[in-house]
Parts: structure tokens; C-alpha cells; sequence
């Protein structure tokens, strides 16, 4: 269950990212067009996306987590965003909800990085059995997915202050 904390945060991102990425360059483009109608909505849009992404529906959830980094996130190349954007508001979301959206497997720093902890933590559950190797190297996507979702509100290291962002 979402805390109105994490809710509030994630919203904010939102707003911020699509501010930044979206209209901040729409103005300067074309100044004379009524972007402040747009900024208003999208701090209302920002509000619905952020309660469906932290909602009870995992497929409306995964839905728009991968609708957002595709728009905020466009490229040539599949999404590889740096270790460090796992940690921020949407970067939790969508770990918990897609886990990697363009991968099956990810590096062991990476599944770290999903999971706010270091390297080492993931061999550590590697060898544990809590986390699966993938055939084709490093970790299974799908074994960090379902290892934030086992992770209670106690235990989020991001949340408690204990990720090595």
C-alpha cells in the first residue's frame, strides 16, 4: 500500500520531469502559446498518473510507467538509464511495476541499483537463492521484480534511508 508520502513524491517527479522534458522546450519554441494551460495540467495529470502507478492494478500500472518513459525517455536505442535514476521516484515505480523495461536481464550493479542496495547485496541473494541468475548472464529481471514485491514498507531501503544512492 502506497504511503501519502510516496505518492506525493512521485507526483512531484512527474510534474518535474515532464515539465523539464516536455513544455520547458515547447516554450521556448513557440513562447506565445498558452503553455501555463498545459502546466496546469499536467500537476493534475501527474496526480492520476501517480495513483495508477501506485495503485492496485498492475497492468494499468505497468501500462503507463512504460507510456511515461517512452514519451519523457525517447531515443533510437532501447531505455538504459543510469544506475542512479533507479532511485528516484519513477525509478522505484517502475522496478517495482515493470522491473526493466527494455531487458530480460540486467548487470548485478544494476539489479543493486533496482534494489537500493549495493553489488555485493545481490550476490549475496544470488547465492541465497532469492534472486535468480539469468542464463545469459548477470540477474533475471523478472527474480528483482518479484524481490520488490516482497518487500514490505519496513523493509524499502530506498524509503528508510539505507539505498547507497
Amino acid at each position: 500500500m502506497a504511503t501519502t508520502s510516496e505518492h506525493v513524491e512521485l507526483r512531484d517527479d512527474l510534474v518535474r520531469l515532464v515539465t523539464s522534458r516536455l513544455l520547458d522546450p515547447l516554450e521556448i519554441l513557440l513562447p506565445d502559446t498558452g503553455i501555463d494551460r498545459l502546466r496546469e495540467r499536467v500537476r493534475q495529470d501527474a496526480e492520476m498518473w501517480a495513483a495508477q502507478l501506485l495503485g492496485a492494478d498492475d497492468a494499468l500500472a505497468r501500462q503507463v510507467a512504460v507510456r511515461l518513459i517512452a514519451v519523457l525517455y525517447p531515443g533510437d536505442t532501447p531505455f538504459d538509464p543510469p544506475e542512479r535514476w533507479w532511485a528516484t521516484p519513477l525509478g522505484r515505480i517502475t522496478a517495482r511495476r515493470v522491473g526493466h523495461p527494455a531487458r530480460e536481464h540486467v548487470s548485478f550493479s544494476v539489479a543493486g541499483a533496482m534494489l537500493g542496495i549495493t553489488r555485493q547485496g545481490v550476490h549475496d541473494l544470488v547465492s541465497r537463492d532469492k534472486l535468480r541468475r539469468h542464463p545469459d548472464g548477470g540477474v533475471a529481471v523478472a527474480s528483482v521484480r518479484a524481490r520488490l514485491g516482497t518487500l514490505g514498507d519496513k523493509d524499502d531501503p530506498v524509503r528508510h534511508g539505507r539505498h547507497r544512492g
